[in-house]
């Protein structure tokens, strides 16, 4: 599990508010129907993001994250990746996901993010200009996949991501997918995590740099994973200079 059941997200710099926040259906290419979330920013910036949850799926911190992306101007949208052996509502916090996430589909998944993307770009979802995705452990190793699944990205954003090796849940590994790459990427890390070394790090940065992918990668020291959680007094700073990264990545000023 990536966040403690309590754990919220930091806030970000406000610059305004959220509208139009609600739970959402969204249907995927092969028909199947899946929980999200979004709501629109007040005063739009022009950004949209599409936000993948950790392994728990659309938890209260991604939904209450979704909130606050809006008050920095950016649209956003969350979604769940587990309908098709959960189902597609919304689950308790007793939820077993670990059956889950080793019956994922890569091509499912890409689908989803793709319906949850398309959405963003419809007038209800706000229509912004650049769009991104940004996902957490698992989400985040999705996330970066994304920047190889034609979405037309102008970024994607990773929090912890396992960026190489085999994953329990098929998913392939960023670094390996770097030569498909048709965007930015913005790498996030805890320099305490011990599921991510260095050596893991600087692999997918070799990876980039080889693929001529325009990408920076982020090392709070002694951070662990999941530091980005409003209760993690000891890591404000980093969680604070982790949104202004990902805001200024989205072509947002302070």
């Amino acid at each position: 599990m990536c966040f403690d059941t309590d754990a919220r997200p930091p806030l970000p710099p406000i610059h305004g508010g959220a509208v139009d926040a609600r739970d959402l259906t969204l249907t995927s290419r092969d028909g199947t129907a899946f929980a999200a979330f979004a709501a629109r920013a007040e005063q739009p910036s022009g950004a949209g993001i599409v936000i993948i949850p950790d392994v728990r799926g659309l938890h209260p911190y991604y939904e209450e994250l979704v909130l606050r992306f809006p008050e920095a101007g950016v649209d956003a949208v969350a979604l769940d990746l587990y309908a098709r052996t959960a189902g597609g509502e919304k689950r308790g916090a007793g939820f077993e996901y670990e059956p889950h996430v080793t019956q994922l589909q890569p091509d499912a998944v890409n689908d989803d993010v793709a319906a949850a993307a398309a959405f963003l770009r419809t007038p209800e979802g706000g229509e912004p200009a650049r769009l991104y995705t940004l996902g957490f452990c698992l989400g985040g190793r999705v996330s970066l996949l994304q920047a190889a699944a034609g979405l037309s990205l102008d970024g994607v954003i990773g929090f912890y991501p396992w960026p190489t090796g085999p994953h329990r849940s098929g998913l392939p590994a960023p670094a390996d997918e770097a030569p498909r790459f048709g965007c930015r990427v913005l790498n996030l890390y805890g320099g305490a995590d011990q599921g991510i070394p260095a050596e893991a790090r600087e692999e997918f940065d070799r990876a980039l740099d080889a693929a001529g992918v325009e990408h920076r990668s982020v090392v709070y020291d002694g951070a662990p994973h999941s530091f980005f959680d409003r209760k993690a007094h000891d890591f404000a700073d980093a969680s604070a200079d982790a949104w202004r990264r990902m805001l200024d990545f989205m072509g947002i000023g302070s």
